[in-house]
């Protein structure tokens, strides 16, 4: 499991670094990358283990949050209380996306941003996507909502961008009656 220790804070300038292609088959240190982000992932939207294991509530990691600069995340989505889907992006590409643009009403976070930030993050509020497996097989999905917000959020780390660059310095909730909060 990924201990919240490893996690790089938003000074790291590796954060800011564009992450390359992954090749197949994919190396062990890969499949471990996922399968460790999908233990904590799920764990820390678990309270009595979020609470044991010391971890801040997420539902996705970048592979760039732990210093490995390829273009790999993981998404955990509670979908029931207590059930969860695992998703797994790799050299993932947006092919399409709706005009509509969302928020999350009480803000972002990220797991490498150890801070209250104030602000809303424009998103697309559907995108289809492009993307491989973990055994190298193309994959398309059509993403809405939460699920689209939390694959932008991941995705612009693999371009190194963090949300809070998304938030309009001067004018925190900018353009917010344009868009809908979820």
């Amino acid at each position: 499991m990924i201990k919240s220790k490893q996690i790089l804070d938003e000074k790291d300038k590796r954060l800011r670094k564009k992450s390359v292609d992954v090749t197949f088959p994919l190396d062990k240190k890969y499949i471990d990358f996922i399968n460790d982000s999908i233990e904590m992932l799920t764990l820390s939207q678990i309270e009595e283990e979020a609470k044991k294991y010391n971890l801040r509530p997420g539902m996705g990691l970048s592979a760039i949050q732990i210093g490995i600069d390829k273009r790999i995340f993981v998404i955990v989505l509670e979908v029931d209380e207590g059930k969860f889907e695992n998703y797994i992006f790799i050299n993932p590409k947006i092919i399409s996306h709706s005009e509509e643009m969302i928020y999350v009403d009480g803000g972002e976070g990220c797991l490498s941003i150890n801070r209250e930030t104030k602000g809303i993050v424009p998103r697309y509020a559907r995108l289809t996507t492009e993307f491989y497996d973990i055994d190298g097989n193309i994959k398309t999905l059509r993403l809405r909502e939460e699920l689209a917000i939390a694959f932008q959020h991941e995705f612009d780390h693999l371009n190194g961008i963090l949300f809070i660059d998304k938030i309009d310095k001067n004018d925190p909730y900018k353009n917010a009656n344009n868009m809908r909060a979820i």
